[in-house]
């Protein structure tokens, strides 16, 4: 049942139960310094955080276990603002709190913000972006903007908390035990996003989670009636939420009574639903749609500045003592909650060396030695293997030596081969649905959006995740995989059933222009291997990659495993393309491919080869690594006096004229493909040896 959180009112400026003199200075400096930044700025939205300002410094500084000192503690409480554009609000409290400034993985003895950074906000170069970035200022926990997401990545920081905690806590030390608060709005609510996002929250039970949503019933169009008009509270509830309310943002009492409750449910997580008033304190524009994404104008901040008692309409205005009051709540509880745990692991770390060592290299963001030592090597196969096969064995090689290596599907690992099934890894559930929050398999449904985000939260908090579906469906996922890249978060996206060779299932499981689109996301390694041996150097390249997400895309059908005392060493994957097969001297034709079609182009160059023709065959894995390679290693694959080049890929040819050149013929899709067998199609769409072995003689009778 939702509970109604209220509490007796008295006479206040906005109807609640006002805070203290000291909190209410501190509440209305948080309101002026946003409303002051965004009208310097002329752009940002000053509402939201006028209306939250209230709820906000009554979490920060009465709650939240945080440490502006040491804004990298591990056991800090989390604080996600999904309502990324509302970002003065936390770019004012990180300011006030006195958070310090993090470069390079160090604390550094200077502050994360200065008055005069939040005077640049949204300006070229400064440390106050127009939305939150991760590592780009200091106790921001993850970038948000795109609704919905942040409300993803909180789950994930929620799933991580549970997994640390057991896999790392013992009798006597309770190193993981933090709480994850997110602020979200109407829009966050909208998002199907967030919905996905919710409903794996409330099935997982994950008790160290607290929603707190902005309920100002207004948006861009105008008010939400317009086109929201559901009970988001009883839609919660059958989440499997615990849902609150609170009447009136102001009411600060009421509010951290509610904080209260949401602390003390375990067993699932909460939605506090707060009222509030859009633009509070602006005498025309509070509670309009005006006061959401432009400047409120000079006349309504002086109105709103005298709503508030303001006695100093100077912009940027700091009254003295407010920066003391956080140092004295927040600071002085931060400091001493950061040192007992610091004490704690030292203990920690005589007891058991061996995990304290593991937990060392979470929060370095290192590899355990051996990391890679039982990844196989595979033989010669005409027949081979389908790359979503041999990448289930080699992730199934991989883990048990990378034990913070967690992940799961969008409810196709029997598809995706990514269930982790050696003994132990067991299932992430709560024990009533048969797991434990130590398992390593996460099931994340049909839910390919959430999973995405979610996989950002547990990345952000150090340890390896991935996630896994049709390589269609990674249209769902693009907003995750993006914000990977922004982050340089390094989840592993595992797609399969890469191109028409999908079957049967026809054109809507088809991907045509998928890989386009993710080898155009700056920050993505996207790898798509050849044969069994490219899948095993895929996973060797691709974890030791800790700036960036990476995208590994694989067949369904068997790939012929190449027999490389033949043909050239896979250990080549690791600079993006190479020279598989190739003649004496300078070839004459250069066939290049990625992935099933790699063994297309080898046949049409053991013909060319029988026929006296001087030809070359390169690999081209990963488009992106290539890029980063020297120029003259590139020149060496692919040689600028070469100009008969044929590219063939069961994609998009978008692209490929970078390689074949104006000369170069391209065997690629110009539309979607079609229902039937796998054969039928690579006939009828001109993936043949007999089509390749065309286009490459009529480029050498040019």
């Amino acid at each position: 049942m939702r509970s109604m959180i209220t509490q007796p009112v008295r006479a206040f400026e906005g109807g609640a139960a006002g805070p203290s003199a000291e909190d209410l200075l501190c509440i209305d400096t948080i309101r002026t310094l946003s409303m002051d930044a965004v009208q310097k700025a002329n752009s940002g939205h000053p509402g939201t955080p006028m209306a939250m300002a209230a709820p906000a410094f009554a979490l920060w500084q009465n709650v939240l276990r945080y440490d502006p000192a040491d804004p990298l503690w591990p056991n800090r409480d989390r604080f996600v603002l999904s309502i990324g554009h509302a970002s003065m609000l936390i770019y004012s409290l990180i300011y006030l709190a006195g958070v310090r400034d993090v470069k390079n993985g160090k604390v550094l003895d200077a502050p994360a913000l200065t008055l005069e950074d939040l005077k640049q906000f949204r300006q070229l170069d400064s440390r106050t972006p127009g939305h939150p970035e991760y590592h780009h200022t200091a106790g921001v926990e993850t970038t948000t903007g795109p609704l919905g997401q942040g409300c993803g990545n909180s789950v994930g920081m929620a799933i991580a908390e549970k997994w640390l905690a057991a896999r790392f806590n013992k009798p006597g030390f309770d190193l993981f035990d933090y709480h994850t608060y997110t602020f979200c709005g109407d829009g966050d609510m909208m998002e199907g996003v967030a919905s996905e996002a919710a409903s794996t929250a409330g099935h997982l039970k994950l008790g160290n989670l607290t929603w707190i949503y902005d309920s100002n019933q207004i948006s861009i169009e105008g008010s939400t009636n317009l086109a929201f008009t559901e009970n988001v509270g009883k839609r919660f509830e059958a989440y499997g939420w615990h849902v609150l309310e609170v009447r009136n943002a102001n009411d600060q009492q009421a509010f951290l009574t509610a904080l209260a409750e949401a602390k003390a449910e375990t067993t699932r997580p909460t939605l506090i639903i707060v009222h509030s008033v859009i633009g509070f304190g602006a005498p025309k524009k509070a509670g309009t749609a005006a006061a959401h994404g432009e400047p409120l104008g000079d006349e309504e901040i002086l109105g709103a500045k005298k709503a508030y008692g303001w006695t100093d309409d100077t912009p940027f205005y700091v009254p003295d003592g407010v920066q003391d009051i956080f140092r004295k709540g927040l600071g002085a509880r931060g400091a001493e909650a950061s040192a007992q745990w610091k004490a704690l692991y030292t203990a920690y770390a005589k007891e058991y060396p061996d995990l304290a060592k593991e937990l060392d290299a979470i929060l370095t963001g290192s590899l355990p030695a051996g990391w890679d030592k039982d990844i196989p090597t595979y033989d010669a196969n005409p027949k081979g293997v389908a790359s979503r096969a041999s990448s289930g064995e080699v992730l199934n090689a991989i883990a048990p030596n990378l034990p913070w290596l967690i992940g799961g599907s969008a409810d196709l690992s029997p598809s995706t081969k990514t269930n982790l099934t050696f003994q132990g890894a067991g299932a992430f559930q709560p024990p009533e649905w048969n797991g434990t929050y130590g398992g390593r398999n996460l099931h994340f449904g049909v839910r390919e959006h959430a999973m995405g985000s979610i996989c950002n939260g547990i990345s952000l908090s150090g340890i390896r995740a991935y996630c896994s579906g049709f390589l269609i469906f990674s249209d769902y996922m693009k907003p995750p995989i993006r914000l990977s890249a922004l982050m340089h978060q390094p989840v592993v996206y595992i797609f399969t059933h890469d191109s028409i060779g999908v079957g049967e299932d026809g054109p809507t499981h088809q991907p045509i222009e998928q890989l386009v689109q993710l080898r155009a996301t700056p920050g993505v390694t996207t790898i798509r291997p050849a044969d069994a041996n490219e899948v095993a150097e895929a996973w060797r390249t691709l974890i030791p990659l800790t700036d960036r997400p990476s995208v590994l895309i694989l067949s369904r059908q068997n790939l012929p495993t190449l027999d490389r005392t033949v043909y050239a060493p896979a250990s080549g994957l690791a600079k993006g393309a190479y020279v598989l097969a190739d003649s004496d001297g300078t070839p004459d034709v250069i066939l290049m491919a990625t992935g099933s079609e790699v063994g297309l182009v080898v046949s049409a160059y053991e013909t060319l080869k029988a026929e006296g023709v001087k030809a070359r065959v390169v690999s081209m894995p990963s488009w992106d690594l290539f890029e980063a390679q020297p120029q003259d290693y590139r020149d060496s694959v692919l040689p600028p006096s070469v100009t008969a080049r044929v590219a063939v890929e069961m994609a998009s040819p978008i692209g490929w004229d970078r390689y074949v050149g104006l000369q170069g013929a391209i065997i690629a899709m110009h539309g979607f493909g079609a229902s039937a067998p796998a054969g039928a199609l690579l006939k009828k769409f001109g993936f043949t040896v007999d089509a390749v072995l065309a286009q490459a003689r009529a480029l050498l009778a040019k």
